[in-house]
């Protein structure tokens, strides 16, 4: 599968980590009913960030529900090693894997490719945009970090915007650029200016005790 080719134009990518976890089938089902297509997948191990998070184990019971109507799960590995996390995620379901461009990178990528996998580039908010960029040709997205990776719910870097509009200068047309953390209705319109097409959304989205509401009103502000 062209991982891109499933991909809309713009997607609010409701991000999991901060979903009910008692609920978390309910919840994504109401989400997909709502028109979200893309779910983000946070993974930290506990070592390139201090939380241990949600595991293939968990995401091979979610997986089926999201490609039963036609989604995907974009997962986004902030790990140490993500070649040795790759193929488990794989195997679980996801349809994509961003890795940190702060790790060695490079065999996550070619795991990756040989699976059929999206694969992605991260860089953490104090990391310089130009280490991406000699092998930019080869992604599928580069994910700006809008808040230092680990934990939800954490206050937007207002730099981001800026950030994010000089990435979308630098990078090729065809590679798609997200950003994550802290994304919500007071800056969403300021990102999807700036040329960011793949907007996750944890707080924003689950806070309120309503995805469906949460999602619907980033999504039409985006739109």
């Amino acid at each position: 599968m062209d991982w891109r080719e499933h991909v809309r134009e713009v997607e609010v990518e409701p991000s999991l980590y901060a979903a009910d976890f008692a609920r978390l089938g309910e919840e994504v089902d109401v989400l997909l009913d709502t028109g979200a297509r893309v779910f983000h997948w946070d993974v930290g191990d506990g070592h390139f960030v201090e939380p241990v998070t949600m595991g293939p184990i968990v995401l091979r019971a979610v997986a089926p529900r999201v490609r039963a109507q036609g989604g995907l799960v974009d997962c986004h590995l902030m790990v140490e090693n993500p070649a040795r996390h790759v193929p488990q995620f794989a195997e679980a379901g996801a349809d994509s894997v961003t890795v940190h461009v702060e790790v060695d990178w490079e065999p996550a990528r070619a795991l990756a490719r040989s699976r059929g996998l999206g694969f992605g580039l991260a860089l953490n908010p104090d990391t310089p945009l130009e280490r991406v960029l000699p092998r930019a040709g080869e992604l599928d997205l580069v994910l700006c970090m809008s808040v230092h990776p680990g934990y939800s719910g954490q206050r937007f870097i207002a730099a981001s915007v800026e950030r994010a509009a000089r990435l979308r200068e630098l990078l090729p047309d065809r590679v798609r650029l997200q950003v994550d953390g802290g994304v919500g209705a007071e800056n969403v319109g300021a990102l999807r200016q700036a040329g960011a097409d793949l907007l996750v959304a944890a707080s924003a989205i689950f806070g309120g005790g309503d995805p469906a509401a949460g999602y619907r009103a980033l999504a039409s502000a985006v739109a």
